[in-house]
Parts: structure tokens; sequence; C-alpha cells
């Protein structure tokens, strides 16, 4: 089985409604989607100097340099995981892996936060995590790959196949993409596929009879699903019941 996962596209029609699960589908290469997701953050972080490295993200509590220091440890983690092959079958795919990770702001989140926000402070400048992302990115999708799109890997307590793996790397990419460019007007946005991908995780997060609201773009949908950005007193009335799922992730 390829590298290759089939994701719904959004065809966007003035006054019809956008819902759950689309019918009309697209592959995208999982390992293709992640290397644009890291390179869209590279590009972003690497003309920064440091005061622009220590300008406010939409994580609270964070700056660039903090926020990207997290990101780095998802790259680290995929490193891992891409070199730790399991026997199956998956207990997760790339959207159950969601579940164990809803919105809360219980004590392990902050604890996280906290550590994050400390590991970056400790390099000798902030733009040390920029040089330490720039080696490890790259590292990772090349892992990513060469690895058997038919095997299984084991991460966080689960096992998943591979392209799901890719797909939960890269949709939690876009969303600090997202994230890190909010005080960074001039930076670019995620690309079309990786946004793509965290899209159809949105949308697979989502009963199949949830409609999204028609004013949404993918990156306000994206900001909003992950409860970056609150939902507005319209939005809840497009959204109808579907309001009390937001936000989907945290």
């Amino acid at each position: 089985m390829p590298d290759v996962l089939l994701l719904a596209v959004r065809p966007v029609v003035p006054g019809v409604p956008h819902r759950g699960r689309l019918h009309v589908m697209s592959p995208i290469r999982q390992h293709e989607a992640l290397a644009q997701a890291y390179d869209g953050i590279t590009a972003v972080v690497t003309p920064l100097d440091d005061a622009g490295l220590q300008r406010p993200t939409r994580c609270r509590g964070w700056l660039v340099a903090d926020l990207l220091f997290h990101v780095l440890c998802d790259a680290q983690r995929a490193l891992v995981a891409l070199a730790s092959p399991a026997p199956g079958p998956a207990d997760v795919d790339d959207v159950s892996y969601w579940h164990a990770f809803t919105p809360a702001d219980d004590d392990a989140s902050a604890r996280h936060a906290w550590w994050a926000r400390r590991s970056a402070v400790a390099f000798d400048r902030p733009s040390g995590v920029v040089q330490l992302w720039s080696d490890t990115a790259p590292a990772a999708v090349r892992a990513a790959t060469a690895a058997d799109p038919d095997g299984f890997v084991t991460t966080q307590g689960h096992v998943l196949r591979v392209p799901h793996l890719l797909a939960t790397l890269t949709t939690e990419a876009v969303i600090h993409h997202l994230d890190l460019v909010v005080d960074l007007p001039d930076a670019p946005l995620p690309a079309a596929d990786p946004t793509r991908v965290a899209v159809t995780t949105m949308d697979s997060l989502l009963s199949d009879e949830a409609v999204r609201p028609t004013g949404w773009d993918d990156h306000e949908y994206l900001l909003k699903a992950a409860g970056r950005v609150p939902l507005t007193d319209r939005d809840r009335l497009e959204l109808g019941e579907a309001a009390g799922w937001f936000p989907l992730l945290g």
C-alpha cells in the first residue's frame, strides 16, 4: 500500500454549506505533506533575528522560540517512532489518535508548557533553537520518506500505520505554523497540501452531519477547530448542535 491517503477536497461554492466528510477525494503522499509542513515552519523562523524569535504566539505563555522548541520535539519524536517498528495491528489511526488530546487545562498540559519554555530559554540565544530545528526537521522528513508505508510504528503508547503517524505530525505542524505567525504578518502561511491533511483531520473529528460555516476559509476553520480563535454567535448559529464539539482538539 503506497504512502497515500485519500483526502476530502472542499469545493468552494457560494451559498452552499460545507459538510463534514465530502464526496470529492484526491490522493496525497503523506511524507511529501510532512516535508511541506516542516519546510513552511522553516520558512517562518529562519529569517527571524533573536528579537523576532521572542515575539508572541497563539499558544499562551509561549514565544516563537518556545513554540518552535515544542515542534522540534515532535520532529525528534518522529525520528524515534520511525526507528521503532511495531508488529501491528494499529490501535489508533490518524483521527482516533487525537481523542486522547481533548482540550483540557489540566496539570499535565501546564507542566509541559512550562518545561518547553524553560528548555527553549536554556539555549545560549533563541536562534539556537532554529539551528537545531533546521538540522532535525529534514532528518525526520528523510526518515519518513524511507519508511515502509505498510509498516507500523509506536509512539506515545500507541501503534499506528506509518502514513497515519505522518498525518498526525502534519496536522500538528500546520496548526502550530498558524500559531507562530500571529504576530508575524509578513510570514508565509502553510502550504496547500499539508493544510488539506489538517482540514481532513478536523472534518473527520466532526460528525457526518456537521455543517461548516460558509464564511470560513481553511485556516480560519483550523484555528477555530483547534480552539485558537473563539466561535462567534453567527458561527454557533450556523453550526447548530455541532458547536458543542468545538474546539475539536487543543
